[in-house]
């Protein structure tokens, strides 16, 4: 069970969260037990450590693979893992986990870490939502063309049903919120084909259920105006996108030396020399919510295919996240929301979990910016 003292000696070390330097929510993947889609799809008993194991070293210099230390090969049925990711996440400063979730006209994937959390009340860390609205494919494994499962927007009764379905979580009081507005987040907001229609639905429904309304924020790689889209906020994910690191000095050089080694160029990208582009410019508006990266490295699930931020360490990241800090630290607290990608995303090389190379490191890097120095 979630330790209520160790929860509050935690609380009192981390100060109190208006004294914090930010609002850190870290992205959590649920893709950590099998479910008999991936099963069909990928072979029996298919998890997100499945690619994670078996990735190799593509280079000399090359991190992979990554091994998770404390927490192990985990299986996110089991509710002490759960419980020891959260009490982990907020002893290092984290607020709240953003859950990933998967919705395709009625259809849900991967629901049951959440299902479970909210039904058993435990953990007690504060979470919100992510609905990852992306039809998904065989990318990964060299086959984009191979649709696994669609992503649709049927219209305003799927709207409704998909509100409803979450309307449980909205109303947890551990729910995340700005204004008294529960936060949900749309992973590819441009998709929605009508997007004032879905929103207005929401808010409607939201007001009928009892609830203050919704806080919607949009994640967008490109430009994109969150009012004229009926959200209330925006965040970024341009930093995952080759095109934004398409005006990168010294890269070719490296490309055609590994064009020589291996057989073919990895998009390999120097994590010091990214951190200027992954910083928003626009993050200091109170309604644009910035996104740090420890680091990435998909290459588990892409192979040659990946693209890699080469030479990630705690100290770098500390100073991507300063950056990002002081970004927002004109702004109030409530509105002072800095999203992490990601807690335990691994095939992805892109997580704060303990791994056997660096430990807690990250994690370290968040206290002592967030908690210990507030900005």
């Amino acid at each position: 069970m979630w330790d209520e003292k160790k929860h509050k000696l935690i609380m009192k070390a981390n100060k109190s969260e208006s004294t914090k330097a930010a609002r850190l929510i870290a992205y959590y993947l649920p893709q950590f037990h099998p479910i008999p889609e991936n099963d069909e799809w990928w072979g029996k008993g298919f998890t997100e450590w499945t690619n994670t194991a078996k990735a190799r070293r593509l280079f000399p210099g090359h991190y992979q693979p990554h091994i998770p230390a404390d927490l192990g090969f985990y299986d996110l049925r089991v509710p002490e893992t759960r419980i020891a990711q959260a009490e982990m996440a907020y002893h290092y400063g984290i607020e709240g986990f953003c859950y990933y979730h998967y919705w395709f006209a009625g259809k849900r994937l991967l629901e049951r870490p959440l299902h479970e959390v909210l039904k058993s009340r435990e953990p007690k860390l504060p979470f919100c939502l992510c609905w990852a609205n992306e039809t998904w494919t065989g990318t990964w494994h060299g086959s984009p063309e191979k649709i696994l499962i669609e992503q649709t927007y049927p219209g305003l009764n799927d709207d409704t049903e998909h509100f409803y379905a979450l309307l449980h979580a909205f109303s947890d009081d551990r729910y995340l919120k700005i204004d008294g507005k529960p936060i949900f987040i749309v992973y590819n907001p441009w998709q929605i084909p009508e997007p004032l229609r879905t929103t207005d639905c929401w808010r409607d429904l939201a007001h009928k259920a009892g609830l203050k309304g919704l806080f919607l924020i949009g994640a967008a790689n490109e430009p994109w105006s969150p009012s004229q889209n009926g959200f209330d906020a925006s965040t970024t994910r341009k930093m995952f996108h080759p095109a934004a690191l398409g005006e990168m000095k010294g890269t070719r050089k490296l490309r055609r030396a590994l064009r020589k080694l291996i057989g073919y160029p990895m998009a390999i990208y120097s994590y010091k020399k990214i951190i200027p582009y992954v910083l928003m410019p626009e993050a200091s508006k109170e309604n644009v919510y910035p996104c740090v990266i420890p680091n990435w490295d998909n290459t588990p699930r892409c192979g040659k295919n990946g693209i890699i931020f080469q030479g990630s360490t705690p100290e770098l990241f500390r100073l991507h996240l300063r950056a990002t800090l002081r970004q927002v630290m004109h702004k109030k607290i409530e509105n002072r929301l800095v999203f992490i990608k990601s807690w335990n995303e691994w095939a992805e090389g892109n997580h704060l979990e303990p791994d056997l190379r660096f430990g807690k490191s990250y994690l370290e890097v968040i206290k002592e910016e967030v908690c210990n120095h507030p900005i």
